[in-house]
């Protein structure tokens, strides 16, 4: 990959941006970069925590495998994102897998050059913890969600918490592009596929959102929280 673009990618992901260029290229030193197909694995539950990987291009669920073969997604990685961090915090072994959804490039510092690097550059290490703490919030809702909530409230929690993070305000609606499979939705807020489908369908009949295979627009948010807070 071309110099300046390995650079721009190292900008625009959220622990690095605002570093200035000489440090963005000694960075850009350490890393490595790697294309992957759909569904390719990244890292395996059980092996060594060595790696910490910057996703660039495409996406990347965290997922579990439950004893009878069932999988269980906690989390989707979206460019710019960070995963595979607890690395950093001395993980001695991975405890989830790491596999693409889509084609995607990924690029992979070694945990011990990322810490020296970030003794270089403490600000970064602010950056990180915040991070961690971010993820540890969402992983704490969550489950408050699978706690208290029933399904089409969990439906809902989820879409907003995504809107929030990865969707674009034009005008009275809001635009998330490349949303997900219903199937994967329902892993992550622990409902059927068909349960997912019925409620958005639903929701777009009474023109609260509408959705194709490739985005979802919410058109009223306001109505969309009463499901929440009804």
């Amino acid at each position: 990959m071309p110099e300046k673009s390995r650079l721009w990618y190292l900008e625009n992901f959220n622990l690095f941006s605002n570093l200035d260029k000489n440090k963005m290229i000694e960075l850009n030193k350490m890393i490595t970069d790697k294309e992957t197909k759909a569904n390719e694995p990244i890292y395996f539950a059980e092996e060594p925590s060595q790696n910490i990987y910057f996703l660039k291009t495409g996406r990347v669920k965290i997922t579990k495998y439950l004893n009878d073969g069932s999988e269980k997604i906690l989390t989707i990685i979206n460019p710019g994102e960070i995963f595979g961090e607890m690395a950093y915090l001395d993980e001695g072994q991975r405890t989830d897998y790491a596999v693409t959804l889509e084609p995607s490039l990924i690029c992979a510092i070694d945990k011990n050059d990322l810490a020296s690097f970030i003794e270089k550059n403490p600000e970064l290490n602010l950056r990180l913890t915040k991070i961690i703490g971010l993820k540890l919030r969402s992983f704490s809702e969550r489950i408050e969600d699978l706690i208290f909530k029933d399904s089409k409230q969990r439906i809902v929690s989820f879409i907003i918490r995504y809107a929030e993070k990865y969707g674009k305000k034009i005008g009275d609606q809001i635009f998330i592009k490349p949303f997900l499979k219903h199937s994967t939705i329902g892993e992550l807020t622990a409902c059927s596929r068909q349960t997912v489908n019925y409620f958005l369908t639903e929701l777009r009949e009474k023109k609260v959102i509408d959705f194709d295979r490739n985005k979802l627009i919410i058109n009223n948010i306001s109505e969309l929280k009463k499901y929440i807070y009804k």
